[in-house]
This record gives C-alpha cells, structure tokens and sequence, in this order.
C-alpha cells in the first residue's frame, strides 16, 4: 500500500503542475459549471458529444486544490473516445472506489490509473476534491446539447 501511497501522491504533484486538456474547448456542445463550497474548488467542464454519443473531446478549467485538478485532469484522458454510457460507468466504478471503506480492497486492473485515489478515502473531506469532476462530467453529459462556445 505504501507504493500506492507514492505514487498517489507523484501523480496527484504531477497532474496538477501540468493538468491535461486544461482550458475551455471552443467546440463543445455541452458544459456544466461545478462548486464545491466547503473548500472553493470551481471547474467547468466541456465536451464535445457526437451524434452517436461518443465523447470526441472534453476539457475542463478553473481553480481549485490539487487533488481536484489532478482528477479532473486524468478523467478527461480516459473519457476520450469513450461512449456516454461508458462514461458513466466509469463515473460509477471511481465513485464507488473513493467512498468505500477505508480497508475495502482495490481492483487495481478495473481501476487502472485511477487506483492512485483510492487513497482519498482515507480523508472523507477530500472525496468532494477527487469527484467534483466527475459530477460535473456526468451532469454535462445528462444536459441539453449547446451550440459550441465561441470565444471572443
């Protein structure tokens, strides 16, 4: 466990120094702004859905602490390519990792890249930090379609 602990925490320094897919997508047809008031973190995220419901590309931007940015970051590289059902699923399976118990075994292979927060769970404040992104992905994939945003 102490190696997950490490790299937890590389990938949480290493996300959040350089957040991929960081910045508004010009060419989105949905987006959902997210807050969290118990600490300040506020993100939106952008995506852009095709007709088939693939998630062609999505972004996200705005501030918030590490652990926040640091998920959002790699949530928007799995979610590439991905269908909306897929997404969430995905949403599900990382929500279900983070708020189990704390002795609660990890499937690591299910869980991929995002077993680093598993470790999350042990401090039931930052589980709003990990998972802000992903309600608000999921709330952006269940709006009404947009016409993309221009940027002037």
């Amino acid at each position: 466990m102490s190696e997950l602990r490490e790299l937890y925490q590389q990938v949480i320094l290493d996300h959040n120094r350089k957040p991929h897919n960081f910045g508004p997508l010009d060419t989105a047809n949905r987006h959902q702004e997210g807050f969290n008031p118990l600490c300040g973190d506020h993100l939106h995220v952008y995506l852009r859905l095709s007709a088939d419901d693939v998630i062609e590309d999505i972004h996200f931007d705005g501030s918030g602490c590490a652990i926040s940015k640091a998920s959002a970051s790699l949530m928007t590289q799995l979610l590439k390519g991905c269908t909306a059902d897929e997404a969430r699923q995905r949403f599900a399976g990382f929500h279900a990792m983070v708020t189990a118990d704390n002795d609660a075994p990890v499937d690591l292979e299910a869980a991929g890249k995002l077993a680093v927060f598993s470790g999350v769970r042990e401090f039931p404040m930052r589980v709003k930090c990990a998972t802000l992104a992903w309600h608000t992905m999921k709330s952006a994939l269940d709006s009404e379609a947009t016409d993309p945003i221009t940027t002037e």
